[in-house]
């Protein structure tokens, strides 16, 4: 009987979640470990020496050990996925590949000081222009997304895959943040759709903290 892939990491956090997400479509078998935030324990001896970043998630499966969110999305849906969650063709993985980039690359960075302002940041000592920047930042990225949603069910085209999962994520957290967002119809859609699946009410829709 093969031994439960592991996975470091609390469950609130948003790279976490992609792992979290990818597995419980995947229906695979794994263990949590919390770790990190409130938990501590990733700046310790025993967790750097599986990741020497210091962050989560990390894995362990049959021996191999792997860092890095959505480098960890892309291999359990490879080795696991029989076809699910990804496009056959070169064409349709390297779009579901852009937008998982893209959300390291674009929207992460816009929207993160957004989230820490609101959730993690006492009301107090919130920024007000820090706020707006990120704000607008992030609607923009946001309307890039809604654009490619005005043509295609999914991002990667007409089916669910990899590349709506780092994006899912982050939609959970940008539709239930105390702003005011741009109306973004297809985004929206999409954002409901997601919203059916069973793995992502689970690992996703949970308190933000």
């Amino acid at each position: 009987m093969a031994a439960k892939i592991k996975i470091w990491g609390r469950n609130d956090s948003s790279n976490v979640q992609k792992v979290l997400w990818c597995s419980g479509e995947l229906g695979l078998d794994f263990e949590r470990i919390d770790l990190g935030g409130k938990f501590g324990g990733n700046k310790e001896k025993p967790y750097l020496d599986i990741n020497p970043n210091g962050l989560v998630p990390t894995i362990e499966d049959g021996g191999l050990i792997l860092w890095e969110s959505n480098t960890i999305v892309r291999y359990l849906t490879d080795k696991y996925g029989g076809g699910k969650l990804i496009e056959a063709m070169p064409e349709g993985r390297a779009q579901a590949s852009r937008w998982m980039d893209w959300q390291l690359t674009t929207l992460g960075p816009a929207i993160v000081p957004l989230f820490w302002g609101y959730v993690r940041t006492p009301p107090e000592k919130r920024d007000v222009t820090v706020l707006k920047t990120a704000l607008d930042k992030t609607g923009a990225a946001w309307k890039i997304v809604d654009d490619r949603l005005a043509k295609n069910a999914y991002l990667a085209g007409k089916d669910f895959t990899i590349g709506d999962i780092p994006l899912g994520v982050w939609a959970y957290r940008w539709f239930n943040l105390p702003i005011e967002r741009p109306k973004l119809d297809n985004l929206s859609r999409w954002y409901g759709e997601l919203q059916k699946r069973p793995a992502y009410q689970q690992h996703i829709m949970i308190p933000m903290t």
